[in-house]
């Protein structure tokens, strides 16, 4: 069967010198600048989560959140072991593994604790950050495509499987793809829809509710299709380590959109 070509897409954007931008990087740099930018058009209805100048200054602290989150998840949920026999690999971010999960819980810890220096209400600002995060995720999918990780299993009757370069000489899902696309583009249209009504928008953290629990099951429904990591492979009853840290984070956001309901009725 014939299979999609996969595009040699050199993973150095810029390279000047010894110094090289990698289009993992930009993704990064890209999916913060225009999540900032959408905060900032967020917070101009009610219920004005904050100010203009305190989403910029919010910036770095999401950054740091999601940086240090992201690695520390990484270290902590997929190679402890490794990392504890060689501590000083820890801050090498270079040689790659950042983890969606940590990066999570780096940005609510970085919320709370921006919330509390500002006397700002966290689930107001958790709802407009949170409707940026798509594009954040939808930027770094592509960036994985680039680099032709996280590819996905062998899908041999699969007219778009591609042959990845480190995936060996068989065809596989493109899975980077779907979660673009549903991690990315799909959750980012829900929260948008959401948030343009008001009765939503008023009430506090129904919009993080809905991206946890949004976000866990399109985490959950890509895994079926993504390469597990060689090095974990298939845990508890086949589930792969994003499916089980993606159910903490469905009952977390239920449990909010439930709470807030209740607030409020």
């Amino acid at each position: 069967m014939l299979t999609l070509i996969y595009p040699q897409i050199d993973p150095i954007a810029i390279a000047v010198g010894p110094i090289a931008i990698r289009w993992y990087a930009i993704a990064y740099i890209a999916g913060l600048m225009l999540g900032w930018s959408y905060v900032k058009r967020l917070v101009a209805r009610p219920p004005h989560a904050m100010t203009e100048l305190e989403i910029d200054d919010f910036l770095v602290w999401a950054t740091l959140g999601v940086v240090l989150g992201g690695r520390l998840g990484y270290v902590l949920f997929y190679k402890p072991v490794f990392y504890f026999n060689n501590p000083l690999e820890i801050p090498a971010v270079w040689h790659g593994g950042m983890s969606f999960h940590g990066g999570l819980l780096g940005v609510i810890t970085a919320i709370v604790l921006f919330a509390r220096a500002r006397g700002r209400d966290f689930f107001a600002i958790a709802d407009v950050v949170c409707c940026a995060v798509p594009m954040g995720l939808f930027f770094g999918r592509i960036a994985n495509f680039v680099n032709g990780e996280l590819f996905g299993r062998v899908a041999p009757d699969v007219p778009w499987a591609m042959v990845f370069p480190g995936g060996g000489p068989v065809p596989r899902h493109p899975s980077q793809l779907y979660e673009a696309g549903l991690e990315g583009l799909l959750l980012g249209l829900i929260l948008f829809a959401a948030w343009r009504i008001p009765a939503v928008r008023q009430r506090s953290g129904t919009l993080a509710g809905i991206f946890l629990t949004g976000y866990g099951l399109a985490r959950t429904t890509a895994e079926f299709f993504r390469q597990p990591d060689a090095h974990l492979g298939f845990l508890f009853g086949g589930a792969t380590m994003g499916q089980l840290l993606s159910l903490p984070v469905i009952a977390a956001g239920l449990l909010m959109i439930w709470a807030v309901g209740r607030r409020k009725a």
